[in-house]
């Protein structure tokens, strides 16, 4: 009878394929592990806008005042949140650049220090919250609510001295001396669509005032004891009494970052 002996080469290779099968096997086969390497891709990022929309964490530097030169937000700031208000802008010329300078210098003078207003404006809302979905039909609202208001024109030549409800700063604005009712009549608009979102609406009895400048904390009494000192660097300007005029032509609105205008008619 005759025996046939397999060679040791061909031992080795059953030998390797065995191996190979057990690996396979123990490993869940390379077909398996290249299927697993294929389906384990990295997730795509959430778009912005919708991350937005879910408040998260949040982050301590928005909170901490120091980075805000001291200021305390009214309400925690929550991603997603927009802080949004209404308001007429005023742009300065020359002559109220080089009064607000000597009225600070008059105040510091006074023991009150205080810090111009970065930008300058007559409010016409609160500031509310808007969720970020809501943008886009409030400003359609206050759009069409808008349509038919005319253009004015105020003024204001009064110093006054304002603080907010939580007493975490305090304001010296000018008030207006003219131009009361028609701003009034721009504050019932507002306030309509402001009901309409359930928001707050505008104080029953405004004082319509443009901020000039602030300071930290309730300082409402060390700015009263010297503010008719500070009334006379208006009121004693060379070319007589300075009365601030506002072009009432278009109203914005401010929510978050982004910033709407609505022309008003001629």
């Amino acid at each position: 009878m005759l025996v046939g002996y397999s060679s040791s080469s061909e031992e080795e290779c059953d030998a390797t394929r065995k191996e190979c099968e057990e690996d396979e096997c123990e490993n869940g086969g390379p077909v398996k592990k290249m299927k697993l390497k294929e389906t384990a891709k990295t997730k795509l990022p959430l778009p912005g806008c919708l991350l937005s929309m879910f408040p998260e964490e949040v982050d301590p530097q928005t909170e901490d005042s120091s980075l805000h030169g001291g200021r305390i937000r009214s309400f925690k700031h929550e991603r997603g949140n927009w802080a949004t208000y209404v308001y007429l802008p005023y742009l300065p010329d020359e002559d109220f650049d080089e009064l607000l300078e000597e009225l600070l210098s008059a105040a510091s003078a006074a023991g009150v220090s205080l810090t111009q207003q970065e930008e300058f404006h007559l409010s016409l809302s609160q500031t509310v919250v808007l969720r970020h979905h809501w943008i886009q039909p409030f400003t359609q609202s206050l759009k069409m609510s808008l349509a038919r208001c005319r253009r004015f024109a105020c003024s204001a030549g009064r110093l006054k001295v304002y603080c907010n409800a939580e007493k975490t700063r305090t304001f010296l604005g000018m008030e207006v001396t003219t131009g009361h009712a028609q701003l009034l009549d721009l504050v019932q608009v507002v306030d309509r669509t402001m009901a309409e979102f359930h928001l707050e609406t505008f104080h029953s009895d405004p004082s319509f005032h443009v901020s000039l400048a602030w300071c930290v904390g309730d300082e409402t009494l060390p700015l009263k004891k010297c503010l008719h000192r500070l009334q006379s660097v208006f009121d004693e300007h060379e070319d007589g009494a300075y009365l601030m005029r506002l072009d009432c032509e278009e109203l914005r609105c401010r929510s978050g970052n982004k910033t709407f205008r609505f022309p008003l008619e001629r």
